[in-house]
């Protein structure tokens, strides 16, 4: 699943800006400040040379970085985005509904695409097979681009036909100017946003549904390049039609003061390189480690990191769901906390909200914010994609958001743990058995 994450590169670590790499002396000075101003942590030492041999995608400093909290924060930024579009919207999503908030997304999109403002989207196959071809017909009539990932139906197959592979990822780029990504799929589930995000309200459709909680981001400035290449990259992979000719590569000015790396990961890659720069970043820590993540069922090589990790005196904390859309995920996750809490690793579980989001933080200084879960699916099956965030502010942000998701969490202690049911112990071992086809 990973390269060997033994090797080290004796080459500095490379920054890039607005107007391309950054010398030496200036990627330097920057990573001295960054660590200065931190924890005294091995992240800058150790980790990032190696992670950017891993991922070949640069640091990309100059960005200005927004977190969004739950669906609708970041519907609101997305809809604010699209409506002030000139050029083009290039879109990704595993699901895009055909409910209230799919239908004001594809409305939307109609009336920039008659506007002059392309178009182009693609939409998996599994994750949208609820949505009829009719639903986006309109959309394709008034000239914009739609690509079904990897279609279940074989004989729609535009390659070989792997029905296993999925395109998980959520990405939206307005004018190669702005980038959101994170966990939020399109759809209605997350109308509410969940309790203590600032964000929640009852409705009268969502009464008696679970709210979900996620986190997205919001990007503006050089780092954006990287994201459309990949969207690009998605889409000449899955051998869509030549994209209408707009300007997909903007000349960008710094927007802030965030640094950022672009990764992207595919089935047809040798391994996941979110995974292997997570577990190398894992490997790396000194002093903490916050993951929180909805779909937790690790392979041996993460499981092992996080044992390793608490074990040499790291704050290792897990922030999983209470609640679930996936029964068999949950009880296959619930699997391996015995282990865990006896390595001194600290579980809790999300209530009152159905816990979606994919995030970590380590050491302070190092956050990502993606569409990867824990789970061999993501590493093995899913095109997935992630920001890197590099910093202590925007560490602090993160740090707040987790600590304040833990006020709505419910501490796993091991003697808890023990004393739960035979019944509950054998759905455990059982959904254990289809670890790596979840």
């Amino acid at each position: 699943m990973v390269p060997d994450m033994a090797m080290h590169s004796e080459r500095p670590v490379q920054l890039d800006g607005a107007g391309g790499p950054l010398s030496p002396q200036q990627s330097k000075a920057i990573l001295a400040k960054l660590k200065k101003n931190g924890d005294d942590t091995n992240i800058f030492d150790k980790h990032l040379a190696l992670e950017a041999e891993i991922v070949g995608s640069p640091l990309v400093v100059g960005n200005q970085v927004e977190l969004l909290i739950d669906g609708p924060t970041t519907y609101n930024a997305m809809f604010a985005a699209i409506e002030a579009a000139k050029d083009h919207i290039n879109m990704e999503t595993f699901i895009i509904e055909n409910d209230e908030v799919g239908k004001r997304f594809i409305e939307l999109l109609i009336k920039k695409q008659r506007s002059g403002v392309q178009v182009n989207l693609i939409y998996d196959s599994v994750g949208s097979m609820n949505t009829p071809k009719e639903f986006f017909m309109p959309l394709i009539e008034n000239g914009g681009y739609v690509l079904e990932f990897n279609p279940i139906n074989p004989l729609y197959a535009r390659k070989s036909w792997q029905v296993s592979q999925r395109d998980h990822r959520k990405l939206l780029i307005v004018d190669g100017e702005i980038a959101f990504v994170g966990g939020i799929n399109i759809s209605s589930v997350y109308s509410s946003g969940s309790p203590g995000s600032g964000a929640f309200s009852k409705s009268k459709s969502g009464e008696g549904k679970v709210p979900w909680r996620d986190t997205h981001l919001r990007m503006a400035g050089p780092v954006v390049k990287e994201f459309q290449k990949l969207f690009i990259g998605t889409w000449d992979q899955q051998q869509g039609a030549p994209l209408p000719a707009k300007n997909y590569s903007p000349e960008i000015s710094s927007k802030g003061n965030e640094i950022v790396r672009a990764i992207g990961s595919s089935p047809e890659e040798p391994f996941s390189q979110i995974y292997a720069t997570l577990l190398s970043a894992i490997n790396s820590a000194e002093t903490q480690v916050f993951l929180t993540n909805a779909y937790f069922v690790p392979d041996p090589q993460l499981l092992a990191a996080l044992k390793e990790a608490s074990q040499r005196g790291v704050d290792v904390r897990l922030l999983l769901p209470g609640k679930t859309d996936s029964a068999l995920v949950f009880y296959a996750s619930r699997s391996y906390y015995d282990e865990l809490l006896s390595s001194g690793v600290k579980i809790y579980e999300r209530q009152h909200a159905l816990l979606h989001a994919k995030t970590a933080l380590i050491d302070g200084v190092w956050s990502t914010i993606g569409s990867t879960n824990l789970d061999w699916r993501s590493f093995v099956n899913n095109q997935e994609i992630n920001a890197v965030m590099l910093g202590q502010d925007f560490g602090a942000k993160m740090q707040a958001l987790f600590e304040k998701d833990l006020e709505s969490s419910k501490a796993i202690t091991l003697e808890a743990w023990r004393s739960r049911s035979i019944s509950v112990r054998i759905k455990e071992r059982a959904a254990r058995l289809w670890a790596r086809l979840l």
